[in-house]
């Protein structure tokens, strides 16, 4: 029972990445597209955490933490991009 509810749930996790991945080819504006790409980070260690129960072992939290911190960096400095149209701002006092 519990194999067919964790097989169930990959499946519908690679749904949504499928969809997150449409998203990101024909969104609209670059501010869904971000979303969309966060999404997929969201979905990806989701997919880790199943698999690790799927498999019982703890040996993949390591890679879900830094999967988590990536996607929110990442995450934070597209929408810096947006925004202000540069990541890291330089002062140049002359």
């Amino acid at each position: 029972m519990i194999k067919i509810m964790l097989i169930t749930t990959l499946s519908l996790f690679g749904v949504a990445i499928a969809i997150a991945l449409y998203r990101i080819m024909k969104g609209p504006s670059i501010p869904d597209r971000v979303i969309a790409l966060d999404m997929i980070g969201v979905n990806l260690i989701a997919v880790i955490a199943v698999i690790s129960i799927a498999l019982k072992t703890k040996a993949f939290l390591e890679v879900i933490l830094v999967l988590g911190i990536l996607s929110f960096i990442s995450t934070i400095a597209f929408s810096k991009f947006i925004v202000r149209g540069v990541i890291i701002e330089r002062k140049r006092d002359k």
